[in-house]
């Protein structure tokens, strides 16, 4: 053990010391080869935008413009000082390009007012009215008619919310614009990226993002002058949020008055126009610049928005647009961080994210903005893991799949064929949301990004989740594609949230990895391939919840984000059913209300029954690929 443990220090001081001293080449490069510029651009309301230029010093051949618009802050500020690396990744900047990072409108240096995910206007009504389109024409108009040795041509990348900035850029884009890569764009606030997922709040991700983002700076400002963040301290984030009860505390104990975004929040239970407004999909149609959407299938944030994105641009657009997908077997941006072989305690077998960035990324790119290379790329480049290959498919999710049901059966059986039984047929359990099922095993103080993908033999063990699992399997078998619960289901409540989760078990027999500095024991293990939350009361409409009726059988179905996994021969699939996934989601008192003015003492106990018999069979349906 000793010796195990000296090796694994070795290998963890040698991986941060290559990482440092390519970190310190990076740095040095850039200071060498690119020259610095602050620039105020003015909007056409007359706002100025802050603007970081980094122009390369050779100015013997003219260069395409990339830009990132932001939130976090363009920073360092100030002439003489230099970001580190340049680009999502420093590919391009070894390559050559122009790069321009903008404080976007109210957020940092910038002036004017800061919305969230500000809506797109479709039919703007003169100069007055702008949003992030807008914007983003207004800064390429300036920077390819004041940048010296440009060569007419921009993109346009980003993840997470300068992903959210990305996507904004593609409605009546600017001429120049030529190529886009949103990359884990946010895309939908209520439905599936971080604050909401089909209704249920992500209080953990929520809270911990608006105690810092949320609170207003009084004028353009730096992040060094910036000192008015929310403390809070967060050890063990299952008690930290337990005890702080129902929602209406964290505005007692926390917010005040201070932070707008939480108090809209509250305001705006169910999906009426403040939230749809945010959705910027039904404005991606008649788009002109090729577009690249990157996302992660084990992104903790916005999974969701990145397979969405794409599939409004398939759907909205002629089939001549290029529009490119890429998944991996990504954490949020992981593409752009570390090699990509390992996650969690996965060892994908090769390094995915640093071939994405010398295969794709930088290919793209140089094609649509340089007209370098030849654009072989397939319209969509997905990582199945389990079998731990990069596929091709002409299209997604791919033609050449079927449909198939796995039943829940009695005993907790799980297989592709139904329960044949005349009688009710039901598993039975108490929910408490004062107890609440936990979101990952062991003790964490922020939320993790590894339970995308972590055991959950964890969870198995509890009476409140039930589990459903086939036989072993005698061939492989590979899904890609949608997952699609759809639960027959009763509560002595009248509200309910579920939790489905696919699940890939590993077979006792299981090498363990060599070494083990983790000490992981990988046979039976059971891998989340997926997991996914439905707030019950919107069963049928996101903008008009509607209350279960005691003991009455409710179908509850819904879409789970796409996966791309192989189950391979000698494991099991698995299905989890539970009622809460905390402190990941806000807990459900069981009790139709509004759930952002509960009271602490209205959290309830319900009896759960989960069917499974020839009238009411809950069941999951995959996308199985034909080989």
């Amino acid at each position: 053990m000793k010796k195990l443990l000296l090796l694994s220090g070795i290998v963890i001081w040698c991986t941060c010391t290559l990482a440092q001293s390519q970190s310190s080449q990076d740095s040095a490069y850039i200071r060498q080869n690119y020259t610095k510029m602050e620039k105020y651009i003015t909007m056409r309301d007359g706002k100025r935008l802050f603007t970081s230029i980094y122009l390369p010093k050779d100015q013997s051949k003219k260069y395409p413009i990339l830009m990132t618009r932001t939130p976090y802050n363009v920073g360092p500020y100030g002439e003489n000082e230099y970001k580190k690396t340049l680009g999502q990744n420093m590919l391009l900047a070894r390559d050559g390009f122009i790069f321009v990072y903008q404080d976007v409108r109210g957020r940092w240096m910038s002036e004017g007012d800061f919305v969230d995910v500000r809506p797109d206007i479709e039919n703007k009504k003169g100069d007055s009215e702008t949003d992030e389109s807008s914007d983003t024409y207004d800064t390429i108009d300036w920077l390819i008619k004041n940048l010296p040795n440009n060569n007419g041509k921009v993109g346009i990348e980003g993840i997470s919310y300068p992903g959210f900035y990305s996507t904004a850029s593609l409605p009546n884009a600017h001429p120049a614009l030529k190529a886009v890569s949103p990359q884990a764009p946010v895309t939908e606030w209520f439905i599936g990226d971080d604050f909401h997922h089909n209704g249920a709040l992500f209080v953990m991700d929520a809270f911990a993002f608006i105690t810092n983002f949320g609170v207003p700076r009084p004028q353009p400002i730096t992040p060094a002058q910036f000192k008015n963040g929310i403390k809070y301290k967060e050890s063990d984030n299952y008690k930290f949020y337990l005890d702080l009860g129902a929602l209406p505390n964290y505005k007692k104990h926390y917010f005040g008055d201070s932070v707008k975004f939480w108090d809209n929040m509250m305001a705006h239970p169910n999906y009426d126009s403040f939230w749809q407004g945010m959705n910027i999909r039904p404005h991606l149609k008649n788009i002109t610049p090729a577009t690249m959407v990157v996302g992660g299938f084990f992104d903790a944030e916005d999974a969701f928005g990145a397979q969405q994105v794409f599939k409004a641009l398939e759907k909205q657009n002629p089939a001549s647009h290029p529009n490119m997908l890429v998944l991996g077997p990504w954490f949020h941006g992981g593409w752009e961080r570390g090699d990509g072989q390992f996650f969690g305690d996965q060892d994908f077998g090769s390094k995915t994210s640093a071939w994405f960035r010398e295969n794709v990324e930088l290919p793209f790119f140089k094609f649509y903005l340089k007209d370098e290379g030849e654009m072989a790329l397939p319209k969509a480049t997905i990582f199945v893991s389990g079998s731990n290959e990069w596929h091709k498919f002409n299209e997604w999710p791919p033609k050449n799949t079927v449909e198939k049901t796995l039943y829940f059966h009695s005993n907790g059986k799980l297989s592709f064929d139904a329960e044949k039984t005349g009688t009710s047929s039901f598993d039975e359990y108490v929910s408490d949301p004062n107890s609440p099922v936990p979101y990952q095993d062991g003790v964490q103080g922020r939320r993790s990004r590894e339970y995308m993908l972590d055991d959950q033999r964890f969870a198995g063990r509890r009476p409140d989740v039930k589990v459903y699992q086939t036989d072993t399997l005698n061939e492989d078998i590979t899904l890609t594609g949608p997952v699609i619960a759809d639960l027959f289901s009763s509560t002595t409540g009248t509200d309910a949230d579920y939790v489905v989760k696919l699940i890939d078990v590993f077979p006792d027999n299981y090498p363990e990895p060599k070494p083990n500095p983790k000490n992981v024991t990988m046979a039976g293990y059971e891998m989340l391939v997926r997991g996914e939350i439905f707030r019950g009361k919107y069963r049928n409409s996101f903008e008009k919840p509607e209350p279960f009726v005691p003991g009455k059988v409710t179908e509850v179905k819904y879409h789970l984000p796409d996966v791309a996994h192989t189950f391979r021969k000698g494991h099991r699939i698995m299905i989890q059913v539970q009622n809460s996934w905390f402190p990941l989601a806000d807990r459900n008192p069981q009790r139709f209300e509004d759930i952002y003015h509960a009271k602490d003492s209205d959290f309830q106990k319900a009896t759960i029954r989960i069917y499974h018999d020839d009238a009411t069979p809950s069941n999951v349906k995959v996308t199985v690929l034909e080989q």
